[in-house]
């Protein structure tokens, strides 16, 4: 079975700039193509999973019940374009709470895994940052880093550790990743 992990913010919405949050419905926006990147991953037979550090809950800047509103409009945005995600896991816990879950560690990685019954060989982490990057390797899947968020191409001779692939966008990584892994 193929598996994608997917970074929510930067990677499917808008990222909200470093040090901000995404605290609600009307903070989040799909990027242009991510619901149709979604998609094709689902029509290409693949498994999607959404795995993100949402720390604003611990920390107080938005709640849980925010976070489900978000989860219900990322849904609800998919679902009117027939896209979907076999699940959501989130680390809603601070950086020091020392949890197996908080990215870089694979906690949320080894969850959506096993409840997808998939195969560590098939898996891909596309994600916007560094974090998902060395999450990416700490779990074995295949790192993708997309542009539309965090990370640019600009600095790249900085960067810490180097991805499998780079794309400007998650549709883009979409139509490569199906085209040679798909179906």
């Amino acid at each position: 079975m193929k598996v994608i992990f997917l970074d929510r913010d930067g990677v499917i919405n808008t990222f909200p700039g470093r040090g901000n949050y995404v605290t609600g419905v009307r903070s989040f926006s799909f990027l242009p193509g991510s619901i149709e990147a979604v998609k094709k991953f689902n029509e290409h037979g693949f498994k999607v999973f959404v795995v993100s550090n949402q720390s604003g809950v611990a920390k107080g800047i938005y709640s849980q019940k925010d976070l489900d509103a978000i989860d219900k409009k990322m849904r609800s945005g998919l679902k009117k374009k027939k896209a979907f995600l076999d699940g959501i896991y989130y680390c809603t816990h601070g950086s020091g709470e020392g949890c197996s879950c908080r990215k870089p560690k694979t906690g949320m990685l080894e969850a959506a895994l096993k409840d997808s019954k998939g195969s560590l060989e098939r898996s891909f982490f596309i994600g916007d940052s560094f974090v998902d990057i060395e999450t990416a390797k700490n779990f074995g899947a295949h790192p993708v880093l997309v542009l539309s968020g965090r990370e640019k191409l600009s600095g790249s001779g900085d960067w810490p550790c180097q991805p499998e692939y780079v794309f400007d966008n998650l549709l883009l990584a979409s139509y490569y990743l199906c085209a040679h892994y798909g179906r």
